[in-house]
């Protein structure tokens, strides 16, 4: 099996192309008190099905090493109270800001909540110094998705005006099985 990453990236704000608005009504927010024990929350409880390990390893005071570090912001999708996605911004390198993470709980899938969101995200990115003074003028956002993630992670992004800039393959060294949102956890 090979596992394909497309890189993206978008280089001027005008060529943002919003999502329409979710037929279920959404609230975008920010988490502007860093926490290590809800980014960690939204990391295995997305990316568990997606095949996200690279945190898992962390540390309490590494999670909260990174949050703090200027640029660093998590934007909060809600349906009715219940975090529903996420998106997890790194402008910590100058001129760029990464959409670290994306995505959403499996059962806000397929709801137009992902487009809405990551409009939301993408605008968000562009004016990042705004709320972080010191930090230089966003000259581009990048991400990165590969074939294990969501199926409708490239077209996603694809759709909101980013467009791949590079693309690798590499043999997986074994079968991959997502790890879940937590040890032991089936689905129906």
């Amino acid at each position: 099996m090979e596992i394909t990453t497309w890189y993206l990236e978008q280089d001027d704000p005008a060529l943002l192309r919003p999502a329409g608005q979710p037929a279920t009504p959404v609230t975008i927010t920010r988490a502007e008190l860093p926490s290590p024990e809800f980014n960690r929350y939204l990391y295995t409880a997305i990316g568990g099905d997606w095949f996200w390990s690279d945190r898992l390893p962390w540390t309490w005071q590494q999670w909260q090493d990174y949050l703090d570090q200027p640029g660093v912001e998590t934007w909060v999708a809600s349906v009715r109270g219940t975090p529903a996605g996420y998106a997890e911004l790194d402008g910590h390198s100058p001129g760029e800001v990464e959409i670290a993470y994306f995505g959403l709980l499996s059962r806000f899938a397929g709801q137009g909540i992902g487009g809405h969101l990551l409009t939301v995200a993408l605008r968000h990115a562009w004016t990042l110094p705004e709320r972080h003074p010191g930090l230089p003028p966003v000259r581009r956002i990048t991400v990165n998705t590969c074939s294990l993630d969501g199926p409708a992670a490239l077209a996603n992004y694809q759709a909101r005006g980013m467009r791949i800039h590079r693309t690798a393959t590499r043999p997986a060294a074994t079968q991959p099985q997502a790890p879940g949102p937590w040890p032991g956890a089936e689905r129906p």
